[in-house]
């Protein structure tokens, strides 16, 4: 049996640049009823651990460091024993949320996991952080996007830290390219595909041009 998708949706507040906003998380565990891998610790570490249950954690994978994606990773990593995972572009992000402490390991364009015989390959997409990765598992047709690519255009790219050229340099780069039938697991809302997404390009950079 290979590796399946989960989805745990956690809530709490996202903070930065002096506001706050209440944000509804998605944190997706992919793996077996053996193994997971745990994308984004977000908001309420019982609630993920509670369904990762006995199965090891292969890794804490952070799409980027804003702190809605990573408030729960160090209570997580403490109760799996599994190390955080983040690009080093992005510690600017995470000591705000963990000025005390750092992630473990160092996520890098084309680092590669495998988790219950999948492998899921790290794509660094920066533009709405400058750490921002995705992680792409072609077996499972799976994109995990973090907050780059979303049902109906780009992440935001308001705030500090963030830039809209970038950003689109990314998703159309990097992540259009995909196969159209590549599934687009959010960081927040619902799920898409490459190819609901590709032909809306132009009116994305028309947009925020």
């Amino acid at each position: 049996m290979g590796a399946s998708i989960e989805r745990v949706v956690t809530s709490g507040m996202f903070a930065l640049d002096g506001g706050e906003w209440e944000v509804d998380n998605n944190v997706w565990l992919v793996g077996d009823d053996r193994e997971v891998l745990v994308v984004d610790a977000a908001h309420d570490a019982t609630a993920i651990a509670a369904a990762v249950g006995d199965r090891r954690v292969v890794a804490i994978v952070c799409t980027h460091a804003h702190n809605d994606h990573v408030n729960a990773a160090i209570e997580l990593a403490r109760a799996t024993g599994a190390e955080i995972h983040l690009h080093p572009h992005d510690e600017v992000l995470w000591k705000l949320a963990h000025p005390d402490h750092v992630p473990d390991r160092p996520l890098a364009d084309g680092d590669t996991f495998t988790v219950a015989g999948t492998r899921l390959r790290v794509l660094h997409t920066p533009g709405h952080a400058p750490g921002a990765i995705c992680l792409y598992a072609p077996d499972l047709g799976a994109l995990f996007s973090g907050d780059t690519l979303f049902a109906g255009g780009p992440g935001a790219t308001g705030r500090s830290h963030s830039d809209f050229g970038t950003i689109i340099d990314s998703i159309r780069d990097r992540l259009l390219v995909l196969p159209a039938d590549t599934v687009v697991y959010t960081g927040h809302g619902d799920a898409t595909t490459i190819g609901d997404e590709a032909p809306h390009l132009d009116e994305w950079i028309a947009r925020g041009a």
